[in-house]
């Protein structure tokens, strides 16, 4: 039979499948109580006391429906980011992969899907406004203010970012996971922060803050067994308190002013100590060189003396001879010396005269002195001549 002759295999005598005629009725759900009567058939050809109401099959099929509705509770669907956590009876019976995944229905089985590969995020110290009203951040003095090693206080903001590393240790270890590693990495950057020195928290040592409560962090919640994994830990600000940040900062001008002149000094002290040392040591060696000298120049007179005075004992006339002759030569060496015979006199040679004058050589013309102007006559010293 054609659509357009009979109403079609839906019935009602229309044109098409989704009307009947050209009323424009539109589509027609199925009919429930059609739906509900052919089950009924089926299910008498099938029990034997029927399904009327004197008969158990009614109470046959509900329950077979009731059972089954509490059969197909337990699909459950795990999503990518997911992991999924089976509770037999309560206990941790194990996990299933993403995806559709089937457990026994409550109460036997109970399935939880924990997001494990999310990166939660704590601000401590501070809260950031929503980006809708402007963005603005909010400080939390009571979770900002820390004191310092140096027993300074300084207003502190970071965050902590976290994931699930262990979904049955995250849900069942725990009671509270995010106020749990916001308590634990307060009071672990309250600990690295009282081991620090003010001045190494604002400049340089940031990174090492950081890490170090990282770390600490990490081993707070790993004896916890909270199944959780520190990915970060980052400063946003590490200020003194705003009351004093001025006073502050005049503080540490005059700080770096007195390490810059320090500095200075040291190195002054450099340049000038080593060569000080280096002049003493100059003179000290001299001095051990004067003294090794000395030392050897009288070793030696000694050791002359005691020759001669061996060779004296031998033979005391030919030494003191010697001795004699010697002495004359050192004394002699270097005077103009005159040798007359004794018999000069018969000659003519007076032995008065200044012979080493006159046996000089006669000054040449040239090299003759200028003549000396004559002196003036005395005066005295009233203006006359006496």
């Amino acid at each position: 039979m054609s659509w357009n002759q009979g109403g079609g295999p839906w019935g009602g005598g229309g044109p098409g499948p989704w009307g009947s005629g050209g009323g424009g009725r539109g589509f027609q759900p199925p009919n429930f109580e059609d739906t509900l009567r052919r089950l009924q058939n089926f299910l008498r050809r099938i029990l034997p006391g029927g399904t009327g109401p004197g008969g158990p099959g009614i109470w046959v099929v509900g329950f077979a429906i009731v059972v089954l509705l509490w059969l197909a509770s337990g699909i459950y669907r795990v999503e990518p980011d997911e992991e999924g956590i089976v509770l037999l009876f309560g206990a941790y019976a194990g996990k299933t992969a993403p995806g559709l995944n089937y457990h026994w229905p409550w109460p036997i089985e109970e399935a939880m899907t924990p997001t494990v590969t999310r990166v939660n995020r704590i601000e401590i110290g501070f809260r950031a406004g929503a980006p809708g009203r402007g963005g603005s951040v909010t400080d939390v003095p009571e979770e900002s203010l820390m004191l310092t090693g140096d027993e300074n206080i300084v207003d502190v903001n970071f965050t902590v970012f976290w994931l699930v590393k262990d979904a049955p240790y995250y849900l069942f270890n725990i009671r509270d996971p995010e106020m749990t590693v916001k308590a634990a990495a307060e009071s672990s950057m309250r600990e690295v922060i009282g081991h620090t020195e003010i001045a190494s928290a604002l400049a340089e040592g940031r990174a090492k803050i950081e890490n170090d409560t990282q770390k600490l962090l990490q081993e707070i919640l790993d004896s916890y067994g909270s199944g959780v994994q520190i990915t970060q830990v980052q400063l946003q600000k590490v200020d003194p308190p705003g009351p004093v940040i001025d006073s502050f900062r005049d503080v540490q001008s005059a700080k770096i002013d007195q390490q810059t002149l320090i500095n200075q000094s040291q190195a002054y002290a450099n340049s000038v100590v080593p060569q000080a040392r280096g002049d003493a040591a100059r003179a000290v060696q001299e001095a051990e060189a004067y003294k090794a000298q000395i030392v050897l120049q009288a070793q030696g007179d000694a050791a002359r003396f005691d020759s001669v005075y061996q060779s004296y004992k031998a033979s005391q006339d030919v030494t003191a001879r010697r001795l004699y002759i010697e002495t004359l030569e050192s004394v002699l060496k270097n005077t103009k010396k005159i040798l007359i015979d004794k018999n000069a006199s018969q000659s003519g040679v007076v032995p008065y005269l200044p012979l080493p004058g006159l046996s000089a050589p006669a000054p040449s013309p040239s090299a003759a002195p200028p003549p000396q102007p004559a002196p003036a006559a005395p005066t005295s010293s009233r203006g006359g001549s006496r």
